[in-house]
């Protein structure tokens, strides 16, 4: 059975397998980027966690990081504009599953 850690991390690469660009996970830089762009997860490290004492209970804070690389097949001002739409659409999406993750948090801290 898979750890709850690495549950969100599967559906976080499955949220970003359905976005144009191609999505990998932990996987090195390749050599050819894509036409329509390249995204890759990194799991990152879940770190020291803090204490609660009463009651005892550890809480993590895991950051992961999704690098995004994209190329330009005539690199001038504005050829990248569809690359750019792509990149705005994986910050918005990072933005909803921080706010979402808020929420959760504020959610069962109350």
């Amino acid at each position: 059975m898979p750890t709850p850690r690495e549950t969100i991390l599967a559906a976080l690469h499955a949220r970003l397998l359905a976005l144009p660009a191609t999505a990998l996970r932990g996987e090195v830089l390749p050599e050819r980027v894509p036409a329509e762009g390249l995204l890759i997860l990194r799991d990152g490290e879940p770190g020291e966690p803090e204490v609660t004492l009463s009651p005892l209970r550890y809480h993590y804070q895991h950051r992961a990081e999704i690098e995004a690389v994209v190329q330009c097949a005539a690199p001038r001002r504005g050829s990248c504009d569809p690359a750019a739409g792509r990149a705005r659409a994986v910050a918005a999406r990072g933005a909803e599953l921080r706010r979402r993750r808020r929420r959760q948090h504020n959610h069962h801290g109350a």
